[in-house]
């Protein structure tokens, strides 16, 4: 609105002569067009869709200025049309350069804990310098108010001199058009994917990796990210040597420290040319169309690992025919399959248990909820998200998210964990707004609580929090400078084990995190990756949750549970159909029934009347304790890999199939005859 109003202003005054209401108009409009460049990225796109980008925006502001001037018949006009004009153009032609080089930069093959020393000096350096980057001296404010400056001195009735400051404005913009033209054609003779494929195949060679780990995303970008991070653990304990392929260059960012050789390609013709020659083994962390060009390789065996075991139709898709065997937990994952019956073989199917969860602690024998230090109960809740469509809808934050959290804050002495999915309220407008309010309730209750907490205390414990996390940040490599190309070309071969190394700083985050004296009973909401899912376990007395794979991960706790059943199905019926809460306190859609529960759940963890039940679906959901999952995960990956060399001796692969087109890579699809 201020942009429209100040635009309608400058066009109205360089017409009158108005100069005061003309030059706060044109601050105003600057500043306007500054915002929507910043923040307002609809509303920018919007206006570039209808013609009126930045360069027009920018070119009728300096039109109306030297319309002005005209009009007042000001000394050194021509020194003000002459600046406008090369600032103008340099600002248009610094666009397109930089453009050529972020295309140039934007190769379809990454790679890290390689060594890639042999392309550092066909790669340069990303910019470094922070005013003359991409959104440089082109994009803050200063060269274009100078030119009005000098204008509004003169008109003012200074001397005509004082055009002379005019001549300034154009020469930032120069400068950053020279260092755009510089980088681009440093980036003009950048090597090509083929060139950078070759140095990955010689590390592949000299590695040999036998198993790979390959992610692709199905949508949503980053957010999926856990899905691949969960496994990194395992395959590094592995005894087999693994590589981490990921198929989009974003993956990367959100890929955690792992000193194993990760390879990102793009395209599925890049992929056919990596050196897989010794993998006989490919593990699927999720199904996604990409996968489809991993498993044309007959050599390897694929395998479904999942990303965690739940009742959704997700874990028991009929997609998972196309694998060679499908990995679950234990055997409530065996007869998730079979319900189904989609002629899955039960040979196919493995029990390796969750290796992941050996970060989550038991429950003991203490009094649930009593500390001796007079807090109650501490409850987490954990729903899932929205589903791609209405139909595959399972969570309860719109139905249930106000009523479950009003009803824990009225107890009193219930301490809340909100941690909801990654992706609540990606989709649903509904489901953002109940998100949203959640939050509110939450943090208006903190208000009533702040007194338990000393403010210099908290404040030195977040100074150290802070310290830590950029002590993580550094080791993973987050804060290295430079884009992926960049750090593909500075990669090595990692001479330390910096996972161990961040989890060490990463335990002492989290029990500084948790202190008595820093949570001070405070209401948690976390929707970052500090505190991890498992750290909200292990101090949470009490799951609330929806049908989903948190719930299989939290029975590893032993812990009461509770499970949202929104539509009211009968309770028999209900856990029938989703094993899972075989030994959960079910919520229905009113909530009836969460005080009761509550109450339930406070005495000793022996008179919870669900707590055998917990054992024993714990075995069911998980496989037993022994021997541990992680011997069962390697021992089914040695067992499926002998079979894979068998079938396919090192040295020999499958014939290749011919590729169909790979429509994935493309922004259409060729129009049938």
């Amino acid at each position: 609105m201020v942009y429209v109003v100040s635009a309608a202003a400058l066009s109205a005054t360089v017409v009158d002569g108005n100069e005061a209401v003309f030059f706060t108009a044109l601050v105003l409009n600057y500043v306007a067009d500054w915002a929507l460049r910043k923040r307002g990225h609809y509303i920018n796109r919007l206006m570039r869709r209808f013609g009126f980008g930045e360069r027009i925006r920018e070119l009728y502001r300096l039109l109306l200025l030297v319309a002005l001037a005209l009009s007042q018949e000001l000394a050194g006009v021509r020194i003000l049309a002459v600046c406008a004009a090369v600032m103008f153009l340099a600002n248009s032609c610094q666009q397109p350069l930089v453009s050529f080089r972020v295309r140039r930069r934007n190769l379809p093959v990454a790679a890290m804990n390689m060594d890639m020393s042999a392309l550092r000096r066909r790669i340069p350096d990303l910019p470094s310098s922070a005013l003359l980057s991409p959104r440089g001296l082109s994009r803050i404010p200063g060269p274009e108010l100078l030119l009005a400056a000098g204008t509004a001195a003169v008109l003012a009735g200074a001397d005509e001199n004082w055009m002379l400051v005019a001549l300034l404005a154009p020469l930032p913009v120069l400068v950053s058009l020279v260092h755009a033209a510089w980088h681009a054609y440093r980036n003009w003779r950048l090597p090509d994917p083929a060139e950078v494929l070759e140095v990955v195949n010689r590390n592949l060679a000299e590695y040999r990796p036998e198993v790979a780990l390959y992610f692709t995303f199905a949508a949503g970008g980053q957010d999926f990210m856990y899905q691949v991070n969960m496994w990194i653990d395992a395959m590094e304990k592995m005894d087999r040597r693994g590589v981490i392929i990921l198929r989009e260059t974003a993956a990367m960012r959100g890929l955690e420290q792992t000193r194993l050789p990760v390879v990102c390609v793009r395209k599925a013709d890049d992929l056919a040319q990596l050196d897989l020659s010794d993998v006989r083994v490919a593990f699927y962390p999720g199904n996604a169309g990409k996968n489809v060009h991993m498993l044309q390789r007959a050599e390897i065996q694929h395998v479904f690992i999942g990303h965690g075991d739940s009742d959704k139709l997700a874990s028991s898709n009929r997609v998972s025919r196309v694998f060679d065997e499908i990995w679950v937990a234990g055997k409530a994952g065996r007869d998730r399959y079979q319900r189904v019956r989609h002629a899955i073989g039960d040979d196919a199917i493995v029990e390796v248990g969750r290796p992941q969860l050996s970060e989550v602690r038991p429950a003991g024998e203490r009094l649930v909820g009593e500390r001796g230090t007079g807090e109650g109960l501490t409850v987490l809740y954990g729903p899932t998200w929205e589903g791609w469509t209405d139909d595959a809808c399972h969570t309860s934050v719109i139905p249930m998210g106000e009523a479950i959290i009003g009803g824990l804050l009225e107890q009193g002495d219930v301490r809340v964990i909100y941690k909801p999915h990654p992706l609540t309220g990606k989709r649903s407008k509904e489901a953002a707004a109940a998100d949203a309010l959640i939050e509110r309730l939450l943090t208006e209750d903190n208000v009533r609580r702040a007194a338990r907490r000393d403010p210099a205390r908290v404040a030195a414990v977040e100074a150290e929090l802070a310290r830590l996390e950029a002590r993580m940040a550094e080791l993973s490599g987050a804060a290295a400078e430079g884009d992926r190309l960049q750090k593909t070309r500075d990669a090595r071969v990692p001479d330390r084990d910096l996972r161990a190394e961040i989890e060490v700083v990463r335990r002492a985050w989290s029990e500084l995190f948790w202190s008595d004296d820093y949570q001070g009973g405070q209401h948690l909401i976390v929707k970052s990756r500090l505190p991890s899912l498992y750290d909200c376990f292990n101090h949470a007395d009490l799951l609330i949750s929806d049908m989903s794979s948190v719930i299989s991960d939290f029975v590893a706790s032993r812990k009461p549970y509770v499970v949202t059943n929104a539509e009211d199905m009968d309770p028999e019926e209900y856990r029938l159909q989703n094993p899972t809460a075989g030994a959960a306190y079910l919520l229905g859609g009113d909530c009836a029934e969460l005080s009761e529960i509550l109450g339930r759940v406070r005495g000793p963890v022996g008179a919870d009347p669900m707590a055998r039940r917990r054992t024993q679906l714990k075995e069911y959901l998980l496989g037993g304790d022994e021997p541990p999952s992680m011997e069962r995960f390697n021992a089914a990956t040695e067992a499926l890999y002998r079979k894979g060399l068998r079938a396919f001796p090192l040295g020999t692969t499958a014939e290749p199939v011919p590729a169909s087109p790979n429509y994935a890579d493309t922004d259409s699809v060729p129009a049938p005859r």
